[in-house]
Parts: C-alpha cells; sequence; structure tokens
C-alpha cells in the first residue's frame, strides 16, 4: 500500500512524506525538509508520525525552501539522504557525517519498499530532479520547482495513481503584483515555476485513466489563490472542482491512499 501526506508546501517551507506498507515492513520516506527541528516535529505529531518513524530522505534541489531542515535532521536521526551529486554539493551535504546516496536522472532505486525514480527538470538550481514513487502497484508523481516541463517530464508522469503538481502562480497575479521585475522574470522563466496555466496544459497531455488522487502544489501566497490553482487543474482533468486538493504552506496535505 503507497500512501502520502504533504507537511507544508511553498516559499516558507517544503515536506513530504510516502509510505509503502507491503504487509510485513514499513518505509516512510521524508521528501525534502524544509522546516527547523521543532517545526518539522509539529508537522509530523499532526500526522502521527515523529522523525524517529523516518527511514531516509530524498532531496529534490538545495534551494533553502526544501533544504533548511535535513542537516541536522538527519545528523541527528542517523538515515541516509538521496540525492543527485549536484544537489548534494549545492546543499552542502557531501560530510562525513552525513550517509549520502546518489541519485542520477532516470536510474530508478529501490530505497525499503519504496520504488523511486527521479527525472530531471529545469529549474535555477544545480542538478534538480524529480520524483514518482512506487510500491510496485501504485504510483505517485511529484513535480513542484520546475520552468517548462517537455516531452520527458510528460512520459515520466504518465498513468499516475497520484499527483502532486506544482501551480506556483496566476499570470495575469505575478504580472500585475510587486515584485520587482527581475523576481518576475524568474519566476515567469523556463527555469523559474509552474503557472495555473502551464499545470493545466501538462495535465491535459497526461494519461489520466488511473489518476485518482490529484493536489495542487507551491501555491505562491503573493501571486496565487487556491481556487485559480483548483479551477485551471479541474479543467484540464475534466474533474470538479472540489477534487482537487491544495496544499498549503501551514496545513499541507493530510494522508491520501494513492
Amino acid at each position: 500500500m503507497l500512501r502520502f501526506c504533504c507537511l507544508g508546501s511553498g516559499s516558507e517551507g517544503n515536506a513530504l512524506v510516502v509510505e509503502v506498507h507491503d504487509g510485513l515492513t514499513v518505509t516512510r520516506l521524508l521528501v525534502d525538509n524544509g522546516f527547523g527541528p521543532r517545526a518539522l516535529a509539529r508537522r509530523l505529531a499532526r500526522v502521527r508520525l515523529s522523525i524517529d518513524d523516518l527511514d531516509a530522505v530524498v532531496v529534490t534541489h538545495e534551494h533553502s525552501d526544501h533544504v533548511a531542515g535535513v542537516c541536522a535532521l538527519v545528523k541527528k536521526r542517523r538515515i541516509a539522504v538521496f540525492a543527485s551529486a549536484g544537489t548534494a554539493r549545492a546543499a552542502r551535504v557531501e560530510t562525513e557525517e552525513i550517509d549520502l546516496r546518489r541519485l542520477r536522472d532516470g536510474e530508478p532505486v529501490a530505497i525499503g519498499g519504496v520504488g523511486v525514480t527521479p527525472f530531471a527538470v529545469a529549474h535555477d538550481a544545480a542538478e534538480p530532479l524529480q520524483f514518482v514513487f512506487s510500491d510496485g502497484d501504485r504510483r505517485l508523481g511529484l513535480l513542484t520547482d520546475i520552468g517548462a516541463p517537455d516531452a520527458t517530464v510528460a512520459r515520466a508522469l504518465d498513468g499516475l495513481d497520484a499527483l502532486i503538481l506544482e501551480c506556483n502562480h496566476d499570470l495575469r497575479m505575478l504580472a500585475g503584483g510587486d515584485y520587482p521585475p527581475f523576481l518576475k522574470a524568474r519566476i515567469a522563466g523556463d527555469r523559474g515555476h509552474l503557472s495555473n496555466l502551464q499545470a493545466a496544459e501538462l495535465l491535459a497531455q497526461l494519461d489520466r485513466s488511473r489518476l485518482r488522487v490529484l493536489a495542487a502544489a507551491h501555491l505562491s501566497r503573493h501571486n496565487n489563490r487556491p481556487e485559480l490553482a483548483r479551477r485551471a487543474l479541474a479543467q484540464a482533468a475534466s474533474c470538479r472542482e472540489d477534487d482537487v486538493h491544495v496544499a498549503c504552506q501551514h496545513e499541507g496535505l493530510p494522508w491520501f491512499d494513492a
């Protein structure tokens, strides 16, 4: 059985828990950790977990909202960190104190009972990856922090049972907002973040015949609204807006079965 929950999603910190129960053992992965020790403990407690329940940390890229709490966690918990070589260098987790396992684009690995398939994305980071997680039957896709998806990304996300998809900004809100021009250009650029429109266009291309859980993530507090993200994804997926979940900064997402 594959299930997941989000501890928080946005520019103030990101973390996702992926759990696989094979009938005998349970593997729990923490994907990113942009939270300090106390905040992480509180958020884990909300989903009835503690740091002692985590078996490994998987890192997408080195930006602080994704890795600020990683080193403190793994030094305390003594669990492995899985990341690309570029991310490991940029996030400074290449130390003797940390059990680092390097990931490569397109090369699946097994972490306990969880199958993890990394795929490269266009983002302004050293060697960013996003992931598809599997228990051998069900598949969960994670796609945030990407500027422009390509055919390889679309293929990676075909036929999923669950998808967490970035809807960072509404184009009109970003253009009319008070961010400086250079920051607007970065966010909307090919190595920035997905708009609601881009996310919807990508979703419309995918094989959604198995898709049961769809969530929007990494929404900007200044340049987006949950109802806009829901509407865009619901139209692309031909579903009700209420069927689209939103991973917010403070509450994240509750447990979902993939």
